[in-house]
């Protein structure tokens, strides 16, 4: 039987960790350089036993763990007399538990006016939870993130269970001490960490942890600036353990759970080398949290930190043994809640089946949080029989939870009658607008947690706005934390973004030009083609002149200006919020704008013919989705008849339409042999829009397409999505590709997700630089690259020299090198020499035709083809 070693006390004289004599409680230095009585080593992390003797703390945790004696001391001296338990801390330790299972039992899912909340348990369905360790940093709007990862159901992963998120594989050599959980906003983190407390507390799972401690981020911004002992932190965030000492803490087998580092505030930096080892020692939170992290403070103890996939890399990869990914709910799942919500089988169906005739509502629907705001708004127009058509878009979605939410406070709605018109008063006009002016002004800055000085900044008098965050309990909730210090926040990003729209469409409407100025940054047009063609559209004109379909003009291409696409869901509800379908949702929320059928033919027209060179194909992608929101479907209509026709050679797709296409490729069940851009009758522009469609196929012939670095981020994102189905790739003849270009293909090469076993590089005007990243790309392990083709670049012998010390890598896989006319020498053949009589040398084929070698040299080489000891098939230095 397995014993538990934390109910043992530690010697009687160490007084409590608050005691000025703080020697008392610290280690002597005599002691930390004596040795360990059982592995007859210097002391690690010591321990003492109540008769005064020290052990590293895995040595006397292991002894008693197979003892049979919790208190036992396996010191000669002592007869293994054991130690007084201590039943005090046992009983702080339940009534602990009975606090975390408080907090936890019940969550906040929908309006909630008497604060109980729902049970956990009631609602909570099995996340799709899968282990990943790419390094990759995800900048993409989520979203997009989204629809990257929307057919995760046809991924090989293991899914792992939220209460086994420390069990080790079978095959790990190692424990799991640190877990990184990542996931975008609502995917459901914060409901597994409540899961995962919750069945702690009840006793369910894992009950090897006898202290689970759970933190989340917005509560220690509130200390950020203070200095404070681990200790005293946990005794103020958790009052039942207030008696718990550094001693017992010691002993006790403890989790951190640190919820929401991308609601921090604080600067993790890990090149910082202050040391605390001692629960006592007083530090900022900052370095508490580095030094539990990286091992220093309690170093047995178990983390779990969640997050957005963006702020995840504020975590040293070095101190993380697991990275996780929340990705939400496969398609069963989503069944799954819809059912248990509901408990209706038919209106749940028909709830599925409405999410599934539109993509972007199926696709968002990952979320549970989302699936949240979709049953919220369908099953009041179902059950209330409302007229028209259910929502398809996403503005025409949110605008329908907008009301919803606004009128349960107003109306009650009872099954069989129709849903009442949203009646605003000018209070509750006013009241929305300020809260749409925080959302937009915050969503500029990236914070999503809120205080109340920021609320009494955008004009929002703090009880007031307590009241109507009752009315629109989902859309702007209240979190209580210690100190009585409110945190605001939107339910979701999502809700942010939409309400920010909504404030940006009010300042167009109230000609509110100083917003949109400060907005606009009066850099609007310092890298747009179409300068000289809308130069009259200033920002000083908006006031009087600027029709709506040029309004919309120019938030399109401030969101293109993103390299990250931050405001890619923003401007697509600007989009939607401008039909008159949406304004009349939306009741007297907006003053009507000039939606005629004339203005918004104007603006689906710009939106097809926006034409930059300088857009991401990612971004180009968000101006397919805005003419969606505008109800446009002409071009989707387009793309699937192309799809169908035998000849696609012979229609020539426009630009908007080639994004349409690479969306469509890109979200397709069906993975591509091949990806021919020259096959496309349309422009370079078009074809380079082409590119996030490399996600999802297997052969990519990408060459005289005038690909520079911004396009290789798409490709190399495609080489780490998790599959990659990416073979063989050709970028020859790109020559703005260059080395920058290279440096960010190489990132995709590293990943352990890429299979890439053809690369094609010929005239890309590649140098010394690019072969530097191209070496570590052939170094890594595994490096599934087996044909290298670096033909027509100026890379002389220098680059050579580099590209041979990766040769002689033992992970190099290479077996055919052709480095045709690329200014190479003799000394060229050296290095190529000495790397091939290297053991084990994969090359097969290695060809150096166009270069200025002499005999000797050639000779060299020949040689080696005939040589029982090299590897080298076929050398080919001769033309023709």
């Amino acid at each position: 039987m397995k014993k538990d070693c934390s109910k043992g006390v530690f010697s009687p004289e160490l007084g409590p960790p608050d005691t000025k004599d703080r020697s008392r409680t610290q280690v002597s230095e005599e002691q930390r350089l004596s040795s360990c009585a059982l592995c007859q080593d210097v002391l690690k992390d010591p321990v003492s036993t109540s008769c005064g003797h020290w052990f590293c703390r895995g040595c006397i945790t292991s002894y008693w763990d197979q003892s049979g004696s919790p208190g036992d001391c396996p010191c000669p001296q002592c007869g293994k007399r054991p130690r007084t338990v201590d039943s005090g801390l046992q009983e702080v330790l339940d009534q602990h538990k009975t606090s975390v299972r408080t907090r936890c039992v019940r969550v906040t899912e929908g309006p909630d006016a008497t604060g109980s909340g729902t049970l956990l348990n009631r609602i909570y369905t099995e996340l799709y939870i899968t282990e990943g360790l790419s390094k990759e940093v995800n900048t993409q709007h989520e979203v997009r993130q989204l629809e990257t990862t929307s057919k995760m159901e046809n991924l090989h992963d293991t899914p792992i269970k939220c209460h086994e998120i420390f069990k080790a594989c079978p095959d790990q050599q190692r424990p799991i001490r640190v877990v990184l959980t990542n996931g975008v906003a609502g995917v459901g983190k914060t409901f597994s960490v409540q899961k995962f407390s919750l069945d702690w507390a009840e006793g369910s799972e894992n009950q090897d942890v006898r202290l689970l401690v759970l933190l989340s981020f917005r509560e220690l911004n509130l200390i950020k600036d203070e200095q404070i002992s681990l200790l005293r932190l946990l005794h103020v965030f958790h009052p039942t353990l207030q008696k718990v000492t550094a001693e017992q803490l010691a002993v006790c087998k403890v989790l951190f759970i640190f919820d929401g580092l991308d609601e921090s505030r604080l600067s993790l930096d890990f090149n910082n080398r202050k040391v605390v080892s001692d629960v006592t020692q007083e530090a900022s939170v900052n370095e508490l949290l580095k030094n539990l992290i990286q091992g220093n403070l309690l170093p047995s103890a178990l983390i779990w930190i969640t997050s957005r996939p963006a702020a995840a890399s504020q975590i040293s990869p070095t101190c993380v043994d697991r990275l996780t990914e929340v990705r939400g709910f496969t398609d069963a799942q989503k069944h799954e809640y819809f059912r248990r919500r509901s408990r209706d089988e038919e209106l749940s169906s028909r709830i599925m089946s409405h999410i599934k005739a539109s993509r972007s509502l199926h696709i968002m629907c990952q979320i549970p949080l989302f699936c949240w705001i979709t049953a919220t708004v369908l099953e009041h127009m179902l059950i209330t029989e409302q007229r028209g058509e259910l929502p398809k878009t996403l503005t025409d979605l949110y605008s329908h939870f907008l009301l919803v939410q606004t009128n349960r406070k107003k109306h009650k709605y009872h099954e069989g009658h129709e849903m009442s018109p949203w009646q605003l008063t000018e209070a509750d006009r006013e009241v929305l607008l300020k809260l749409g002016r925080l959302a937009f002004e915050h969503l500029e800055e990236g914070n999503i947690m809120f205080y109340e000085e920021d609320l009494e900044q955008c004009g929002l008098d703090v009880p007031e706005a307590s009241v109507y965050s009752g009315v629109c309990t989902e859309i702007f909730k209240r979190e209580s934390v210690i100190f009585q210090k409110s945190v605001y926040c939107f339910v979701h990003l999502s809700v942010q973004e939409f309400l920010a729209a909504v404030y940006m469409v009010h300042c167009y409407t109230d000609r509110k030009t100083q917003v949109l100025e400060k907005f606009l940054g009066g850099k609007m047009y310092s890298h747009i083609e179409y300068k000289d063609r809308y130069l009259h559209v200033t920002v000083m004109s908006l006031e009087k002149h600027t029709t709506l379909d040029d309004f919309l003009k120019i938030m399109m291409a401030k969101s293109l200006d993103s390299k990250s696409g931050h405001l890619d869901l923003f401007v697509r509800f600007l989009h939607g919020l401008c039909l008159e379908s949406n304004q009349r949702v939306l009741g007297g929320l907006l003053v009507q704008t000039e939606t005629s059928p004339e203005t918004i033919q104007r603006a689906i027209n710009n939106l097809r013919e926006m034409n930059r060179d300088d857009i991401s194909p990612d971004r180009s992608i968000n101006i397919f989705h805005c003419l969606m929101e505008l109800n446009d479907h002409s071009i989707h209509q387009e793309i699937q008849e192309f799809l169908k026709s035998g000849n696609r050679s012979e229609k020539r797709l426009s630009e908007i339409q080639c994004s349409a296409l690479a969306y469509m490729l890109q979200m397709s069940e069906e993975v591509l042999d091949e990806l021919d851009l020259k096959k496309y009758n349309t422009s370079d522009q078009g074809r380079r829009r082409l590119i996030p469609a490399v996600r999802n196929c297997r052969k990519a012939k990408l060459s005289h397409c005038g690909l520079s670095e911004t396009h290789c981020e798409v490709v190399a994102s495609a080489l780490k999505s998790n599959p990659s189905h990416l073979t063989e790739l050709d970028l020859s003849m790109n020559l703005n590709l260059q080395d920058p270009g290279v440096q960010q293909l190489c990132g995709g090469l590293q990943s352990p997700h890429c299979r890439l076993e053809t690369l094609r590089l010929r005239g890309c005007r590649l140098s010394k630089i690019s072969c530097g990243y191209l070496v570590s790309a052939l170094k890594s392990n595994p490096s599934h690259l087996t044909e290298l083709d670096l033909s027509l670049n100026n890379l002389q012998d220098p680059a050579v020299q580099q590209l041979c010390g990766g040769l002689q890598s033992p992970d190099c896989r290479l077996e055919t090198l052709r480095l045709r006319s690329c200014s190479l020498s003799d000394t060229s053949c050296g290095y190529l020499v000495s790397a091939l009589m290297c053991n084990p040398s994969y090359l097969r084929e290695l060809d150096l035709r166009g270069n200025n070698l002499k005999d000797p040299a050639v000779q060299q080489l020949c040689d080696l083809v005939q040589s029982s000891d090299c590897s080298l098939q076929t050398l080919r230095s001769v033309e023709g």
